[in-house]
Parts: C-alpha cells; sequence; structure tokens
C-alpha cells in the first residue's frame, strides 16, 4: 500500500508539469539553457517512477534516479533560494520537504532487498533525516498554528474547520516527540506508522474536502496539490516503518 500512496502523489506531479509547462518552466534555475524541455523532462520522469514503483519494474533503478532528481532539486532551486532569504520558513521547509521525498525514493530502492549491503546504511540516513524533518515541522506549526497541518507551508486552516487553531498546536506537539522517538532504534518503527497514520488521516479529512470543496479551476489545482503533497509524506513513513527492522520488507546484513 505505501508504494501506491508514494506513485499516486508523483503521478499527479507529473501530469501537472505536462500541462502547465509553461508555468512550471518559471522554477528552472535563469541559468539553465531549454528551461521549457527540463519542465517537460521532469514530468515524464515523475510519471515513469510512478509507472514503475505501481507495476513493481525496474524499481531498483527508477527509485535512486527519482531521489538523485529530488535531490537535485534541492541543491539547485530550494536549498540556494533558502541561504538568499533565510528569513523565509517556506524555503526552508521546501528544503526539508524534498529531502524527506527523496529519502522516500531511497527507501523504495531497498525495499525488498535480500541481504544487500548498503541498505541499512540507507534506512539509517532516512530514519535520521525525517526525524529531523518532523521537529523542523513541529515546531513550525507551534509557531504557525494558524497554517494548516501536515506540511507547514502557506495555507490557512478553512474557517469551517473547527477549532482550527487547535489542530495546529496538536500536531505540533505531536511531530517533534515522535521526531525523537525515531532518533531511537527500538521506537523508530512504531513513530514512523503514527506519522503515516496522522498524515493519511489529515489527507483524508482536511486536504480531500478542501479540493472537493473548490468552486474554480485555481482553488482545484491548490486542492489536489495539497492532497498529493500530505499523501506522498505520509507514504514516505510508511516506507520508513517497513523499511524498519519489524517492518518485513527488507532483509540486511551488518555492515563490516
Amino acid at each position: 500500500m505505501a508504494p501506491a500512496f508514494y506513485a499516486a502523489p508523483l503521478a499527479v506531479f507529473g501530469t501537472q508539469h505536462l500541462i502547465v509547462a509553461q508555468f512550471v518552466m518559471l522554477m528552472v534555475p535563469v541559468w539553465m539553457p531549454f528551461r521549457l524541455f527540463w519542465a517537460y523532462f521532469v514530468g515524464v520522469a515523475l510519471l515513469a517512477a510512478a509507472l514503475s514503483i505501481v507495476t513493481r519494474k525496474l524499481v531498483w533503478l527508477s527509485a535512486p534516479l527519482l531521489a538523485a532528481m529530488i535531490f537535485l532539486f534541492v541543491l539547485m532551486i530550494h536549498l540556494p533560494n533558502a541561504v538568499k532569504v533565510p528569513g523565509n520558513r517556506i524555503f526552508w521547509v521546501l528544503v526539508f520537504r524534498e529531502m524527506a521525498f527523496a529519502s522516500g525514493a531511497m527507501l523504495l530502492a531497498v525495499i525488498g532487498m535480500r541481504a544487500r549491503r548498503g541498505a541499512e546504511r540507507i534506512v539509517l540516513v532516512a530514519r535520521m533525516v525525517l526525524a529531523v524533518t518532523l521537529v523542523f515541522f513541529g515546531i513550525q506549526h507551534l509557531l504557525h498554528p494558524e497554517f494548516a497541518p501536515g506540511v507547514p507551508l502557506e495555507k490557512i486552516t478553512p474557517t469551517w474547520v473547527s477549532m482550527a487553531r487547535f489542530w495546529g498546536y496538536l500536531v505540533g506537539a505531536i511531530l517533534p516527540g515522535l521526531g525523537l522517538e525515531m532518533l531511537t532504534r527500538k521506537w523508530a518503527r512504531r513513530a514512523a506508522v503514527t506519522v503515516g497514520a496522522v498524515m493519511l488521516v489529515i489527507t483524508v479529512s482536511l486536504y480531500l474536502p478542501i479540493f472537493l470543496m473548490a468552486t474554480n479551476t485555481q482553488g482545484q489545482v491548490e486542492g489536489v496539490n495539497y492532497v498529493a503533497d500530505t499523501l506522498l509524506f505520509g507514504a514516505t513513513f510508511m516506507l520508513l516503518a517497513a523499511a524498519l527492522p519489524g517492518g518485513g520488507a527488507v532483509k540486511t546484513v551488518p555492515s563490516v
């Protein structure tokens, strides 16, 4: 189930790249030639990765390539923006979000491995990245509880949500604790399962209604983006839970 939850948002984002390539092109660094080409290229790459994951064909190849592409987004777009304007919290949220997504892709690469050296290290690095991300996101929710919970971007919690700020504070209080728990080998899988479940609940109970209640194209696009974004974030933790000891997806050997 986790790979499907991870693949579906990739398909959504890939389709958007192809449909609104002229807009996506604006996010490509200005120093890169053929900016429109890269918008289309990324769209095709995301769709190909989603297809590979769903069909379980060549995941050993598509997952590392996907992780590399997302990591390049961090190095070429998000991190330079964050360093340039360090006071902009959204830029830093994007850095951590994309690093989490890249970690999910690497976890996909090791799912199903049988006694392959290096898998254990990949899972460890992914666990550390995701743990730090949870702590950072939790702090953001505590500082800005008015924003919709999940990935703390710019969406204000709708007025139809009862006790809107309370949910921001609640998620802000939960995520850092789960992040710290994820740093421990003993409780990491339990924390990952919890985060995955929380993000799935947020996706279904908040962002899906936002999408369904949208009355114009802009609102629908925003809604589907938040559905896909939060689902992809949650699926990343589901993949971590599957890759950790007890998850049954990976059997690794100790590194020497």
